[in-house]
């Protein structure tokens, strides 16, 4: 039986979980004993309308009992891990300039649904770049001007009217909202090339010039950027040396060894910083494994590795992940861009996305970042390619569509939220078991047609049989 629950844009608040943990006298154990689940399911399918997404109260059949088939879950909440920063995504040029072409309301709307802890999916650590990314319109810099070391002709004016309001708007319905920050591509004079893009035509000259000139414009850059963004009450809480440093691509690109991000780091970006008192956490990163495995060698290098606050990674297999913590135990890791897929946005995509998650918060991400956030009509990029995002805009019908993908993302940051501390469990599911005000939550996937029995275990406690609707992703709320 299921029992569709009144959602207000996809507000969560609304569902009342009856299952209650008892803090036992002694301390702050907690049983889960004679606790009854309850099951809320999003169903993978259909059309999603305003941001209100069908989420159904699954009230479980007394007389379901555990037979061959039933998958086992059995959940360790004395086993605990890292401790969640949540779920974002990335702000961009092309986002910003589709949202600002939006009426008042309906920009209320959109934010309210992607920021609001209350009435929306309430994101809380999202990503933008430091100039253009593949989703500028095109590339630009803050520094246009050939040769200024100084920053003398230093702006972010271009971002006023799109990116930086964009922001501003998430930080209105979200105060507590992280920003991290990476570039895709130097000011174009400080790269041998002499462009910000065109890496594929020019591959052997998409680097940053290795002059101590350079580098010291470059990280005066980096500390002006910063400055700036907090003039306009954004805080970068993070800044990540370069998106994809092994890469050269028709968008802004620009490939940094790790020999040569280590050397810019220990001897001009932070010594940049702090000589003007910068707080802003400076990463490694963002590496990915396509070729080459950049994350491994510098947690591999003691030398290198002490420079950074932590390493960001994104396309990255799961046992590559696994090898950073194996070499390099105490570093910090978090999870920089999800799979942009190809502006098809189709509910076979978003159903991938819980996997996707998995491997990272269970590989010992703190968070997750989708992509784009927000797109216009086109779905394009500034150099032609199309890619997936939770919502699209029509700017000239001022037209709102709500993809499959904020469906499945904004049900997961529910749960997936800040605080939360992910605990062990044993599966052959792809799931993600977390504890959060005495409750635990077990995010998981039925993707075949019929509805599928699930039997959760806490500790050496009753086993307890769930069901799952078919084609549905799901939260078990212990």
């Amino acid at each position: 039986m299921s029992k569709p629950i009144k959602n207000l844009n996809f507000s969560l608040a609304k569902v009342r979980i009856f299952g209650m943990a008892m803090l036992l006298a002694c301390g702050t154990m907690v049983s889960y004993a004679q606790q009854t689940a309850e099951v809320y399911a999003l169903k993978l399918s259909g059309e999603l309308s305003n941001g209100k997404i069908s989420v159904q109260n699954i009230v479980q059949k007394a007389d379901v009992i555990s037979n061959k088939d039933t998958h086992k879950i059995k959940l360790y909440p004395e086993i605990e891990f890292q401790t969640l920063d949540g779920v974002g995504g990335a702000f961009n040029e092309i986002g910003g300039e589709a949202l600002m072409s939006l009426p008042s309301a309906l920009k209320d709307e959109v934010m309210t649904n992607i920021f609001s802890i209350q009435h929306g999916a309430g994101f809380t650590f999202c990503r933008t770049a430091v100039g253009a990314s593949d989703f500028g319109m095109n590339a630009y810099s803050y520094s246009e001007t050939p040769k200024d070391y100084n920053m003398n002709h230093f702006s972010i004016k271009r971002e006023e009217t799109s990116v930086i309001p964009y922001i501003q708007m998430a930080y209105d319905k979200n105060p507590k909202l992280k920003v991290f920050a990476s570039p895709w591509s130097p000011p174009a004079w400080m790269k041998y090339s002499g462009y910000m893009d065109r890496g594929d035509e020019f591959s052997d000259k998409n680097h940053l010039i290795d002059d101590p000139k350079i580098y010291n414009a470059y990280a005066l850059y980096f500390s002006k950027y910063i400055q700036a963004y907090a003039e306009k009450g954004i805080t970068i809480d993070r800044l990540i040396i370069q998106n994809e440093n092994d890469i050269s691509t028709k968008y802004p690109s620009c490939v940094m060894p790790v020999s040569q991000m280590s050397n810019f780091t220990k001897n001009y970006l932070r010594p940049q910083f702090n000589s003007e008192g910068i707080k802003t956490e400076i990463w490694a990163g963002t590496f990915r494994t396509a070729g080459q495995i950049d994350a491994v060698e510098l947690a591999a290098n003691t030398n290198n590795r002490t420079l950074f606050d932590g390493i960001g990674i994104q396309y990255t297999y799961p046992k590559y992940i696994e090898q950073i913590h194996a070499l390099y135990p105490e570093g910090q890791i978090m999870h920089t861009e999800g799979k942009c897929y190809d502006g098809k946005n189709t509910w076979e995509q978003a159903s991938k996305r819980l996997k996707e998650v998995a491997d990272y918060i269970n590989g010992g991400s703190p968070n997750f970042c989708y992509w784009n956030m927000i797109l216009n009509e086109t779905t394009e990029s500034g150099w032609g390619w199309k890619q997936n995002a939770l919502i699209n805009i029509d700017r000239k019908g001022e037209k709102i569509t709500y993809n499959p993908d904020f469906a499945v993302m904004a049900f997961m940051s529910k749960y997936l939220k800040e605080g939360a501390k992910r605990i062990a469990n044993f599966s052959r599911e792809d799931l993600i078991s977390v504890t959060f005000n005495g409750k635990i939550y077990v995010l998981i996937q039925n993707d075949k047609e019929a509805h599928q029995t699930y039997e959760y275990q806490v500790g050496n406690e009753e086993g307890h049989v769930v069901e799952i609707p078919g084609h549905s992703m799901a939260v078990i709320v212990i």
